[in-house]
């Protein structure tokens, strides 16, 4: 049970340094800057169920899926870098994508799929970590895997909710400003995650 225990502790730091919800709380203001309370509920609930079937999915089918698709572990972290990088880009130029405005996306609002549930919330780097803890685990540390995701989701929906109320709190303005932090600080992340997969590709030093 004890080592159920840490392995279940692990597995939910490892997942929260990587998804961090206050982190990804300033992302999510960013790109609903605008809406209603309304579509902003409907967003936030969108996107934490949609990370966790996607990182789920991933836990149980994403050695399979991946040899179906011939999918390698880099070309998956390149590719996932170059799409945070450019949501980082996007908020450092205060602008959000043509798939992802507010104006465009009405009642079933496309910014919950993309960035906010992947690449956001279940992004390479929480697949990956994900696929790691249960690669080769008993039945009991894959549900474990499945749990601990399923709580860091959410905390980041009540942490989403919250957002309006940190709004209020402490202005618009700081949000901007910190927004455009976390754009640079997304971007450099992204630029990681390319440099990552170009390195395991070519079995450089790490």
């Amino acid at each position: 049970m004890d080592n159920l225990l840490t392995f279940a502790i692990t597995v939910f730091t490892g997942f929260f340094a990587i998804a961090n919800p206050i982190t990804n709380m300033t992302i999510f203001l960013t790109l609903t800057e605008g809406a209603d309370k309304q579509t902003k509920r409907s967003i936030n609930k969108r996107a934490t169920f949609i990370a966790f079937i996607i990182v789920t999915v991933f836990v149980l089918l994403g050695t399979f899926i991946f040899e179906m698709f011939q999918i390698s572990i880099p070309a998956f972290k390149i590719a996932g870098g170059i799409l945070v990088f450019f949501v980082g880009f996007e908020m450092l130029q205060s602008k959000k994508s043509n798939v992802k405005h507010i104006k465009d996306v009405h009642i079933d609002e496309n910014i919950a799929v993309s960035p906010l549930a992947i690449p956001i919330i279940s992004g390479p780097g929480t697949i990956v970590t994900a696929m790691n803890f249960s690669s080769n685990a008993s039945n009991i540390k894959t549900l474990i895997v499945i749990l601990m995701f399923g709580l860091l989701c959410f905390l980041t929906f009540l942490t989403f909710r919250v957002s309006d109320l940190v709004v209020r709190k402490i202005g618009n303005n700081v949000i901007s400003v910190i927004g455009k932090i976390m754009g640079l600080i997304i971007s450099i992340i992204g630029t990681g995650m390319v440099i990552q997969g170009i390195k395991i590709s070519f079995n450089l030093a790490l």
